[in-house]
């Protein structure tokens, strides 16, 4: 029996994906074959042999050792999209935030006590802002996320201008044709009024937000930023705050350097925190385990290549195996050393990593799996004999 171990509180329908008398599904699972997580911290776990994939629930995968798993041969997946639209709506109030200080209005309204009626009118002035209509947004990231956000902003009478370096055809047609599409982050940063943030956190995102870059920005640029908090320099943010080049902040990631920060607004990761993002998470997790444990496919890893192919025996073989040349070669043959007849292959390469799918007309025995475990570049092998 597969066994499936839950590192965070999964919603219950992506746990019933599950088929029970194939998967024990299960948070005391001392050596899994898969994990599901959350947010769990899992860079100082100790993973077992047997474990072959993680899936996360959710889009960032900072707090899975991805590289390391890599060359374990130990998929990674996440589940870019389900949670787009939870994001989204929050990135809009984001906006409102940033434009109208409701939330300061909101606490000067609480203090008062007699004739609030009366004190509301003499002092609602002092938290007077600005309206979202015929304002410049920039874009940064056009993903499941950024393209939810910009074809809302122009539903909002927005003028939008986007930019994208990796943005995917099916990104790309999914974007209103009134989106402007920037040539680079400076026309970004140069045309905006408002700034918004949906690029992973990676080396080189890390502190994309700075002096230099805020330098290029219009005076009382707003900067929204619901993806990772490395992405901003929070002491060059607070030094801009404090002198007016920036007018607000708002993010979703709240740390030590940001809260209690004038001219900052700290949402508690609420991003995706919405029952149906959560739900939708969790289902797709599932699934792309279920899709890999029973057929070897693989969608939506970060850290080996999208394969997938139609079953058409009852024996499958996954690889996993350095993007190396004569890697190919060298795993048919030990299938044909074998005996074997390979019905039907496919192959696919991400960048140092590669999977080979076969379909077999017999099952290979256990020395034809250790001759191919054995091959150099070879992470691991799997076999699926159902």
């Amino acid at each position: 029996m597969t066994q499936i171990k839950l590192m965070n509180k999964i919603a219950a329908v992506g746990i019933n994906q599950f088929d029970r008398s194939l998967y024990d599904v299960t948070t005391e699972a001392e050596d899994p074959n898969g994990i599901m997580v959350r947010s769990a911290n899992l860079h100082e776990v100790e993973f077992g042999k047997d474990l072959l994939a993680i899936a996360r629930c959710g889009a960032g995968v900072n707090n899975i050792p991805v590289e390391d798993c890599a060359k374990r041969g130990i998929v990674v997946f996440n589940t870019p999209g389900a949670n787009a639209n939870g994001v989204k709506e929050l990135a809009i109030a984001a906006l409102l935030l940033a434009s109208r200080n409701i939330i300061g209005g909101v606490e000067w309204a609480n203090t008062l006590e007699t004739d609030v009626a009366k004190s509301v009118e003499a002092g609602k002035s002092q938290f007077a802002g600005t309206e979202l209509l015929g304002k410049t947004l920039g874009v940064i990231g056009l993903g499941a996320i950024g393209g939810l956000v910009a074809n809302a902003a122009k539903s909002l009478g927005m003028d939008v201008i986007g930019y994208d370096p990796y943005i995917t055809v099916e990104a790309a047609w999914s974007l209103s044709r009134s989106i402007k599409k920037a040539s680079s982050y400076d026309e970004i940063f140069k045309e905006s009024d408002y700034i918004t943030l949906h690029v992973p956190a990676t080396k080189e995102t890390k502190n994309f937000i700075n002096s230099g870059s805020i330098s290029m920005m219009k005076r009382e640029v707003k900067i929204i930023n619901l993806s990772r908090a490395d992405l901003v320099r929070a002491s060059d943010l607070r030094d801009a705050l404090e002198d007016g080049h920036v007018s607000a902040y708002v993010t979703d990631f709240p740390t030590e350097e940001t809260v209690r920060v004038p001219g900052m607004i700290t949402i508690p990761h609420l991003g995706a925190s919405t029952v149906e993002s959560e739900d939708n998470c969790a289902v797709m997790a599932a699934h792309q385990l279920i899709d890999f444990f029973e057929n070897g496919n693989i969608v939506n890893s970060v850290n080996y290549p999208t394969v997938k192919m139609p079953r058409t025996t009852g024996n499958r073989i996954v690889v996993l195996h350095l993007n190396v040349p004569n890697m190919i070669s060298a795993i048919t043959a030990s299938v044909s050393a074998a005996g074997i007849n390979i019905d039907n292959m496919a192959n696919r390469s991400k960048g140092d990593y590669a999977v080979t799918l076969l379909d077999t007309d017999d099952p290979a025995d256990k020395d034809t799996i250790e001759n191919m475990s054995a091959i150099e570049g070879v992470i691991r092998v799997i076999q699926i004999d159902h």
